[in-house]
């Protein structure tokens, strides 16, 4: 199983409610009683009133927060996903799932995050997704008390280390990692600017970047910038004063393209490598987009929307007629592992949140119909040993469905296959 690591600064301590600890933790025991967010009676779309009903919860970015555009697809993907689940006969032939019936909006905030989940936990198993990294930490306390999986729409470092999260894909720092050691053959630069937000997300994929840096013997700088394209200043002037060969940006999509766009405007003809969520393809129709097309790469932990894999062309079709878009992959791709923990714990007879998370920790791969390789969902070894450690990297292709196409496929690079994952890489940033 993963090992547990303690996050200083980063966890915060659970709020339990008047009644104390979650019920149900042993509640559903053996013979597939009824526990905590499970029922013997239908979900309320039942396909088969004959199943009963796993209710699983969602807290996301679904309206002002950053990552909106991203975070709808998100969960309208998942919801589609488990549609396709239940179409095929549910989990075990005995229960259907349930996506839609506790799902809320976490503005991208923490402390909205825990206030929206207290008010659905008492009612689900498990978590769809937990949205964001600084804000899946402010509830990570409440998840390991009561054994409450949750399938993050994140990738920091950090939930290498937790147990009860079941990611999919490449982490930020060794994405970050790929990303340098991708432009050492691409471009040979010899200067590394990591501009990110602050928290897991962005500090975890600069600190991978200096990791890579240092290992390249680059010169390497740090520039942490708010979120909020109107308040990329800063991060403008470090950029155009400076003039790295090579800025690894880890920021929302918005921020992303005032960052390039001004950059470029202002002379500056170096490269910009973007994590995953700094892109969306309604960038492709901003002001920034010539300085997009000519400067920016994406980072990614899997294969964009077009892709020719049969998990790809299976979200399509259960996606007619949506414009594409990233988060719809993200979403879809996410949810694999879930329903594998699931399918194991009702095959092992003990439906319950303690039967979830023990089914977790037995999964050494997990089909992902083709969308990442099988070993992406190992959560059998320790934290170092089941690291995903294979990323992508693409380019702006207007001719794309969401923009951009690979220029190189699942690789990992010197410096993430030399990493020991010994502790989340964001708390080694300094």
């Amino acid at each position: 199983m993963k090992s547990r690591y303690v996050v200083t600064g980063v966890a915060v301590v659970a709020l339990l409610s008047a009644c104390g600890v979650i019920r149900g933790d042993d509640e559903g025991s053996k013979g597939g009683a009824v526990a905590t967010g499970v029922t013997k009676e239908p979900c309320p779309k039942a396909i088969d009133k004959n199943k009963g009903c796993i209710y699983l919860g969602t807290v996301s970015d679904l309206t002002q927060g950053p990552f909106a555009a991203l975070a709808v697809p998100i969960t309208d993907a998942q919801k589609a996903f488990w549609k396709r689940v239940n179409t095929a006969g549910g989990i075990g032939g005995k229960y259907e799932v349930d996506v839609e019936s506790y799902v809320r909006d976490n503005k991208y905030n923490p402390e909205t995050h825990r206030q929206v989940y207290n008010e659905i936990k008492d009612k689900v198993l498990g978590l769809a997704q937990t949205l964001g990294s600084p804000t899946t930490a402010a509830i990570i306390d409440d998840l390991k008390a009561n054994s409450v999986v949750a399938a993050p729409a994140s990738w920091t470092s950090a939930w290498e280390f937790e147990d009860v999260i079941i990611e999919t894909g490449s982490n930020y720092c060794i994405e970050a990692m790929n990303s340098v050691d991708y432009a050492m053959e691409a471009y040979k630069p010899k200067t590394v600017m990591a501009v990110h937000l602050a928290g897991d997300y962005g500090a975890d994929a600069a600190a991978g970047a200096k990791i890579a840096a240092e290992k390249n013997g680059l010169e390497f700088t740090a520039v942490e910038t708010p979120s909020g394209a109107t308040e990329q200043g800063r991060a403008i002037t470090e950029i155009t004063k400076n003039k790295p060969d090579l800025v690894i940006l880890t920021t929302g999509p918005a921020d992303a393209a005032a960052i390039i766009g001004q950059s470029a405007a202002a002379g500056y003809k170096g490269r910009f490598i973007g994590t995953g969520p700094t892109w969306n393809p309604a960038l492709l129709k901003s002001p920034a987009a010539p300085a997009l097309k000519a400067l920016y790469e994406q980072s990614s932990p899997g294969k964009p929307y077009g892709a020719d894999t049969p998990g790809h062309q299976a979200m399509r079709d259960a996606l007619p007629g949506v414009t594409p878009n990233d988060g719809y992959t993200s979403g879809w791709a996410w949810s694999y592992p879930l329903k594998a923990a699931l399918e194991k714990m009702v095959a092992g007879g003990d439906v319950s949140r303690k039967g979830l998370l023990a089914a977790v920790k037995t999964l050494a791969t997990v089909d992902y119909e083709g969308m990442l390789p099988p070993e992406a969902g190992n959560f059998a070894g320790d934290a170092n040993a089941a690291t995903f450690r294979q990323t992508l990297i693409n380019k702006v292709d207007e001719s794309a469905p969401t923009g951009v196409t690979e220029v190189k496929d699942f690789f990992t690079g010197p410096t993430a296959q030399a990493h020991t994952m010994d502790g989340p890489c964001f708390s080694k940033l300094s």
